[in-house]
């Protein structure tokens, strides 16, 4: 009798570990990312800070950076002036960069924006829908789009100066 109680429970242990081993596979390890290079960029509709409609299939013809971000992000905080810095020198060059923030209410979101005085378009992803169906996970994340609606790129985690304009040299327009 004992032995076949330690048995049960020796097997009802096994399953536990195993499945607690799967669920932390699956959540940290295993590449979650719905969207890859190659893939055409899922549209989108969503209202800016401004109130102005941003498509994404409006701006086929353009590159397009597109930046996953939260206030509450060190690495988010450190990239946007560097986006800002950047966006003056592409935007004249067919580049469009957009921070679509994961759903953070519009006051706090308005807040860093005039912190950091961006004038890039911001937008919020009420109920993180597009974060959902772009797969995003980790913050920051960053999409590169070219001016086919292609993606070119998803980076995950902090972009530095030389980052950020090495993917901004990657999805400019060739004509």
């Amino acid at each position: 009798m004992k032995q076949r109680r330690l048995i049960i429970r020796s097997s009802i242990l096994a399953i536990i570990t195993i499945a607690i081993g799967y669920t932390f596979y699956i959540n940290f390890f295993s590449d979650q990312s719905v969207v890859r290079a190659g893939d055409k960029a899922k549209n989108f509709v969503v209202a800016d800070l401004v109130g102005e409609t941003i498509e994404l299939r409006e701006l086929e013809g353009k590159g397009v950076f597109l930046n996953f971000w939260g206030t509450f992000c060190p690495p988010c905080e450190k990239e946007m002036p560097i986006m800002e810095e950047l966006y003056h020198e592409y935007k004249d060059q067919g580049i469009e960069i957009i921070a679509l923030n994961v759903d953070e209410s519009d006051l706090v979101v308005q807040n860093f924006v005039d912190r950091y005085k961006l004038s890039f378009p911001v937008a919020i992803d009420k109920g993180r829908k597009i974060t959902e169906a772009y797969g995003i996970r980790p913050l920051p994340t960053t999409i590169l789009i070219d001016e086919f609606g292609e993606v070119v790129r998803v980076h995950t985690g902090f972009m530095d100066e030389p980052i950020v304009r090495k993917f901004l040299e990657e999805i400019k327009p060739q004509s």
